[in-house]
């Protein structure tokens, strides 16, 4: 059986909602042979995860780290999950019908794509939905730095971070999510924009919740010396991997070819391969 990986973190405001979360979780249908497992990681002691979700449910597999704020929860879970294709989800948000099936179908059909992203609508506290139709690329591939050049432009990203589906080796080349206090999943897209090509799916893939309790609604997440450092270490990464990969190379001299480090077959056992460098 093939599987994807669902992993959400979960800290004590956020609780409340995996049980929606799941629900959404519930709701997908994937293709003859995939299962889903959902590794849900506690960010600190005393959360309550396993009091809201059902116990009757061999793929949901909850644990609990020292807390760390979500990005380094996301990559516990990560760490103690199984699957080929690796899938972010919020405790707060909520997966439209056939997202999965949606993130599995690009990864299978275009081997040379490393990770995947979908159109997002904001889910308010009354239950209404806000989209953003006009800032999404068009559907299609995402070519190896278009995500970095528009976040350096802009300083935000073009596709929303809460959407990623990842091929298991990428994820683990890069060793999870960048661990910053935020942003992290915006680090982890440019990481990955710096060594594959990725995927927009046109469909809402994702509804995503906002509320008083997450951490983009706090005051440092947007301005000050802590978004300052934040911004300056993703664009310093990113640009350490396009140069240590050679893509810096590439655009200056037009001379060489990448053989892309995604190009792993979808049955492969998780692991790390080399890029290897291909003379015209």
């Amino acid at each position: 059986m093939n599987v994807i990986s669902v992993v959400t973190p979960v800290h004590a405001d956020a609780v409340r909602f995996l049980p929606e979360a799941y629900a959404s979780l519930l709701a997908q249908e994937l293709p003859e042979g995939w299962s889903w497992e959902w590794c849900v990681q506690e960010d600190g002691a005393g959360v309550g995860a396993a009091v809201r979700l059902p116990t009757d449910d061999g793929r949901i597999r909850i644990s609990a780290s020292r807390a760390g704020g979500p990005h380094v929860a996301r990559t516990m879970a990560f760490a103690r999950s199984a699957g080929s294709y690796v899938k972010t989800l919020d405790a707060d948000d909520r997966l439209t019908p056939g997202a999965l099936a949606r993130d599995v179908a690009v990864l299978r059909e275009h081997p040379s794509v490393g990770w995947t992203t979908s159109r997002v609508v904001d889910l308010l506290e009354d239950g209404s939905t806000v989209s953003f139709e006009g800032s999404d690329p068009h559907p299609g591939r995402l070519r190896r730095g278009s995500a970095f050049r528009f976040w350096k432009e802009r300083r935000r990203p073009q596709v929303h971070p809460a959407t990623l589906c990842v091929r298991r080796s990428l994820m683990a080349l890069l060793g999870g999510w960048m661990a910053l206090p935020a942003s992290g999943d915006t680090g982890l897209l440019m990481g990955l924009d710096s060594l594959a090509d990725g995927w927009f799916i046109g469909e809402t893939g994702l509804l995503y919740r906002k509320h008083g309790g997450q951490i983009t609604a706090h005051p440092d997440h947007t301005g000050g010396t802590e978004w300052e450092a934040r911004m300056s270490l993703i664009r310093e990464r990113a640009e350490a991997l396009r140069m240590w990969t050679g893509t810096e190379a590439l655009v200056r001299s037009g001379t060489a070819a990448f053989t892309p480090l995604s190009r792993i077959p979808d049955q492969d056992s998780p692991g790390m391969r080399r890029s290897a460098l291909r003379e015209r």
